[in-house]
C-alpha cells in the first residue's frame, strides 16, 4: 500500500494531493447534478448555437480535396484502374466473373488440395484436416461462390496492407520525426468505429469491391506497422553489428539484417493484418461488398436463423484456419538444405501442392462435382437448423428464462442507467470522467480526457455519445462479472488454464458480426441483445488477461503466503490479485476498446446511438458528419485507453515489474 500512496501524493496538482483533487472535481460534479432543476439550460447542454459547426467544416475540407485538389480523380484512377485490375483477376481466378485472365473460376478440390498441402506444411496433419476441412465445408454447403467472392478481396487486401504497413514501420524506426507524427494518427484509427472508413472509400473510390478493399487495407494497417517498428527496435546490437563487419550496405543490412531478424514480430503483424481484414472484408456488406457477409446481412435482415448460422459457421472456420495458419507460419523456423541437395526436395511441398493443383484440376475436367456444387446437390439444412432453433426458442422454459432476464434486465438495470446518465449534467459528467482519467492515470490523462469529453459536448451529438457510453459500460461491467471468476478458477489449474486460453483465442478470431446472431436469437431486438452482444465480445480479453495475471505472479510470493498461514481466498486478494491488476489492467482495457467497435456493430439491431446515426450517413454524402461521429466515438475510447494504460504502467514500476 506504501507505493500506492506515494504515487498518489506525487501525482499532486496545486498543492493539493491526488485524492484532494478528486474529491474536489467530485463535489462540483454532485453539486451540479443535484443543482440541476435550478441550472440555466447552459449549464444543462451545450446550446445549439454554441455548437461550432465542425461538419461543415470537414466538408469544405473534404469538398476541397475533391474538388479543388481533383483527389477524388486520382483516387478514382486507382480504383477503376490498378486495384479494379488485381480484384477483376482474383475474382476471375476463384469465382469466375468475366474478366482477365477469363480461366476461372479455379474448381473447389483443387483450393482444397493446396489447402491441406500447406496446413500440412506448417503444423502437420490436425493443420492440413483443419485448411481442407474448411473448403470442403464451404463448398458442400453450397457457399462457395460466396465464399471465393470474400477471398477475392482478403487475397488482394491483405498483402496490400502488409506492404504498406511494413513500409510505413520501416519508416518509423528509421526516422524518429516519422514515429511522433504517426503514433497519433495509428492511435485515432485504432479506435475509430468501422463506419468511418466505409464512407470515404465509397466516395473517394466506388461502391463495392474496390471501396470494400481500400477499407478494409486501411483498417487493417495500423497493427502491421506497429508490429515492424517494435521488430525492428528489439534486434540486438549484436546482430547487428555483425551486419556491419561483413560489409553490409544500408539495403542489405535492411534486408539481409534487421528484416530476418524482427521476423516473428513481423509475422505476427502479418497474423493481425490477415485477422483484422477477414473481419473488415465482412462488414464491408454495408457499402455493396458481395459475399459472406453480404448474405448474413441479408439473411439476418429477414430473420432467417438457420441460414445465418450456416454462414456463420462459414466465417468462423475461414477465421479459425486463416489464424491458426498464419501462427503456425510465425512460429515455424526457415529450413536449410545441404548444399548439392536436388531443388525438388529443396521445396517438397512446393511441388506437392503444384501436383495436387494440377492432378484435382484434371478430375475436375471429367467429374462435375469436383468441379461446382449444384444448387440441389449442396448439404445445406439452413430451413432444418432454422426450425430447430425457432423450435427451442419456443419452449416455455426458454422463453419464461430469456423473458425473465429481458424484463429484470430491461426494466430494473439498463434503462434506469441510461436515463440516468442522460440526466447528468453535461459539466458535471465531464467532471466526473476527469476525475477518474486523473485519479487512474494522472495529470495527463486527465488533461486529455476533460478535452475529449469536451469536444463531445461541442460536437452536438452529447446524447447519442452518452447513449454509447452506457451500453459500453453496461457491457463491460456485467463481462466483468463472467471473466474474472473464470479466469481465476482457470488460473488455478494448467489444463483448465490450456482449455479456456484456447477457447479465448478461438473466440477472438470470429468476425464481430457473428455474436449478433445469439443476441438476436435470445432476446431479440432491444437494448439486452445489444448489451449482450457486446458481452460475448468483451469477456475474451477480461478472462484472457486474468489468468495470464494471476499465471505470472512470482512463486516465491505465492510460496510467502501459504507459509503464513494464508487461505486461498486470502492469497488470492492480497497476493495474487494486487500483483496482477496492471496485467489486468490491459484486459479491461482491450474489453472498452471492443466494446466500443462491438456497439457500433450493433446498430444493426436498432439502437439510439452514434452507431445508428453513423449507419445512417452511409445512405448520402455527409463526409463531414460521419467524421465527426467517428471521432466522438474515437475519443471516449482514447480516453479510457490512456488513462487505464498510464495507471498500468505507474503500477508496474511501483511493483517492480517493469
Amino acid at each position: 500500500m506504501s507505493s500506492i500512496s506515494t504515487d498518489v501524493e506525487d501525482e499532486g496538482f496545486g498543492g493539493l494531493s491526488k485524492i484532494r483533487v478528486v474529491q474536489v472535481l467530485l463535489a462540483v460534479a454532485v453539486l451540479l447534478t443535484v443543482a440541476k432543476p435550478i441550472l440555466p439550460d447552459f449549464l444543462i447542454r451545450v446550446p445549439e448555437t454554441w455548437v461550432p459547426p465542425f461538419a461543415v467544416w470537414l466538408d469544405a475540407g473534404f469538398n476541397f480535396l475533391i474538388d479543388d485538389l481533383k483527389l477524388a480523380v486520382l483516387t478514382r484512377w486507382i480504383a477503376e484502374g490498378p486495384l479494379e485490375f488485381m480484384l477483376d483477376t482474383t475474382a476471375n481466378l476463384l469465382e469466375g466473373k468475366r474478366r482477365w485472365p477469363f480461366i476461372g473460376p479455379t474448381p473447389w478440390t483443387t483450393i482444397a488440395a493446396v489447402a491441406v498441402v500447406v496446413g500440412y506444411y506448417l503444423g502437420g496433419w490436425r493443420l492440413a484436416l483443419l485448411a481442407g476441412g474448411t473448403f470442403v465445408w464451404t463448398a458442400l454447403i453450397g457457399q462457395w461462390k460466396i465464399a471465393m467472392q470474400t477471398m477475392s478481396v482478403l487475397t488482394v487486401a491483405a498483402p496490400l496492407a502488409f506492404f504498406i504497413g511494413l513500409g510505413l514501420g520501416i519508416a518509423a524506426w528509421k526516422w524518429r520525426s516519422v514515429d511522433r507524427a504517426i503514433k497519433p494518427i495509428l492511435s485515432i484509427l485504432q479506435t475509430l468505429p468501422f463506419f468511418t472508413y466505409l464512407l470515404p472509400a465509397v466516395i473517394f473510390f466506388k461502391v463495392g469491391p474496390t471501396a470494400g478493399a481500400v477499407a478494409t487495407i486501411v483498417y487493417a494497417i495500423p497493427p502491421m506497422i506497429l508490429m515492424t517498428t517494435l521488430g525492428l527496435k528489439k534486434v540486438s546490437p549484436e546482430v547487428v553489428e555483425a551486419g556491419k563487419m561483413c560489409g553490409c550496405t544500408k539495403f542489405q543490412m535492411l534486408t539481409k539484417v534487421y528484416i530476418p531478424a524482427a521476423r516473428t514480430e513481423i509475422l505476427v503483424g502479418v497474423n493481425q493484418v490477415i485477422m483484422l481484414c477477414l473481419a473488415m472484408v465482412v462488414l464491408t456488406a454495408f457499402i455493396g461488398m458481395p459475399g459472406l457477409g453480404a448474405k448474413l446481412l441479408a439473411m439476418m435482415g429477414s430473420f432467417k436463423l438457420g441460414r445465418s448460422f450456416e454462414i456463420g459457421v462459414t466465417i468462423v472456420l475461414l477465421a479459425v484456419m486463416l489464424d491458426r495458419l498464419s501462427k503456425a507460419w510465425v512460429v515455424k523456423l526457415p529450413e536449410h538444405h545441404e548444399k548439392g541437395t536436388p531443388w525438388w526436395k529443396q521445396h517438397i511441398y512446393l511441388v506437392a501442392a503444384i501436383g495436387a493443383f494440377i492432378a484435382f484440376l484434371l478430375i475436375a475436367q471429367v467429374v462435375q462435382v469436383a468441379d461446382h456444387i449444384e444448387r440441389s446437390q449442396d448439404f445445406s439444412k439452413g430451413k432444418e437448423i432454422d426450425g430447430l432453433i425457432k423450435g427451442f426458442l419456443n419452449i416455455d422454459a426458454v422463453q419464461a428464462f430469456t423473458g425473465w432476464w429481458r424484463w429484470f434486465l430491461n426494466v430494473w438495470v439498463l434503462i434506469p442507467f441510461r436515463n440516468s446518465l442522460l440526466w447528468i449534467p453535461t459539466p458535471a459528467f465531464i467532471l466526473a470522467i476527469v476525475a477518474f482519467a486523473y485519479y487512474l492515470g494522472g495529470k495527463k490523462p486527465g488533461i486529455y480526457a476533460a478535452v475529449f469529453f469536451s469536444l463531445i459536448a461541442l460536437s452536438g451529438w452529447w446524447d447519442r455519445s452518452v447513449i454509447t457510453l452506457y451500453a459500453v459500460i453496461s457491457a463491460v461491467i456485467l463481462s466483468m462479472f463472467i471473466g474474472i471468476p473464470l479466469g481465476i478458477f482457470a488460473s488455478r489449474s494448467e489444463k483448465w488454464s490450456k482449455r479456456i486460453l484456447l477457447a479465448c483465442d478461438t473466440a477472438q478470431t470470429f468476425p464481430s458480426f457473428i455474436y449478433l446472431i445469439p443476441a438476436i436469437m435470445l432476446f431479440g431486438v432491444n437494448d439486452v441483445a445489444v448489451v449482450f452482444s457486446i458481452i460475448i465480445f468483451t469477456t475474451v480479453p477480461l478472462t484472457r488477461y486474468t489468468i495470464e495475471g494471476l499465471r505470472t505472479v512470482p512463486l516465491e510470493l505465492t510460496e510467502a503466503a501459504d507459509m503464513s498461514g494464508a487461505t486461498k481466498s486470502q492469497k488470492l486478494w492480497s497476493v495474487q490479485l494486487p500483483l496482477a491488476l496492471p496485467t489486468m489492467a490491459v484486459g479491461f482495457n482491450q474489453a472498452i476498446i471492443f466494446a466500443f467497435f462491438m456497439v457500433i456493430i450493433a446498430a444493426f439491431i436498432g439502437t439510439q446511438d452514434l452507431g445508428q446515426e453513423l449507419q445512417k450517413t452511409l445512405a448520402g454524402t455527409e463526409l463531414g458528419k460521419n467524421f465527426v461521429l467517428g471521432l466522438c466515438v474515437s475519443l471516449m475510447a482514447l480516453t479510457f485507453d490512456l488513462a487505464i494504460m498510464s495507471w498500468a504502467e505507474k503500477r508496474k514500476r511501483a511493483l517492480g515489474l517493469g
